[in-house]
C-alpha cells in the first residue's frame, strides 16, 4: 500500500504570488518614502546607479523568461513545470526571475535615493527565501526526483 502523497501539480497554488510580493513591497516603500525620505546614497550617484541596476534587472528578467520559454516550460508558478531548466541564467541561479525582481526594487531604491524602498525590500526577500522558494523546491524535488537534487547541489539559490 502506497501512503506517499502525490506531488502537487503546480509549484505555486496562488496564495503568495511573487510578482505581487515585490509590487506590494515596492509600493509600500514608496509610501513610506513620502513620510520618511532618508537618503540611501550621495545624491550625485543615486540616479546613475539606480538606472544601471534597473536595466540589469530588466535584462536578467527578459533573459530568464526567454530561456524558460525556449525550454518549453511555463514561466508562471501556477502552471505545471515540464522540465528543469539549466541553460542561460539558470546555470548560475535557481531563481533568476526572483533575483531580477529583487534587483529591480534595489534599483528603484537607489534611483529614488530612498532608504525606505530598500528597507521594505527586506521582508519581501525574507518571504521569498523562507516561504515561496522552499515550497517551490519541495515541488520540484517531488516532480523531478532524479534531476532536481543534482541541479540544487550544482546551482545556488540566488547567485
Amino acid at each position: 500500500m502506497n501512503h506517499r502523497q502525490p506531488a502537487a501539480d503546480v509549484a505555486n497554488l496562488g496564495l503568495i504570488r511573487p510578482p505581487l510580493v515585490y509590487l506590494t513591497s515596492t509600493m509600500l516603500g514608496l509610501v513610506v518614502h513620502s513620510f520618511w525620505s532618508v537618503q540611501l546614497l550621495p545624491a550625485s550617484i543615486s540616479a546613475p546607479i539606480g538606472v544601471i541596476v534597473i536595466l540589469a534587472a530588466a535584462a536578467l528578467f527578459i533573459w530568464s523568461v526567454r530561456t524558460m520559454r525556449k525550454a518549453g516550460t511555463p514561466v508562471p508558478g501556477n502552471r505545471p513545470t515540464t522540465s528543469i531548466v539549466r541553460a542561460g541564467p539558470y546555470g548560475f541561479s535557481r531563481n533568476p526571475i526572483y533575483l531580477a525582481f529583487t534587483l529591480f526594487q534595489l534599483g528603484i531604491a537607489a534611483w529614488m535615493n530612498s532608504l525606505a524602498v530598500l528597507v521594505t525590500l527586506l521582508p519581501a526577500v525574507a518571504l521569498m527565501a523562507l516561504v515561496v522558494i522552499p515550497r517551490e523546491e519541495r515541488y520540484l524535488a517531488a516532480r523531478f526526483p532524479s534531476e532536481y537534487p543534482v541541479y540544487k547541489e550544482e546551482v545556488r539559490r540566488w547567485i
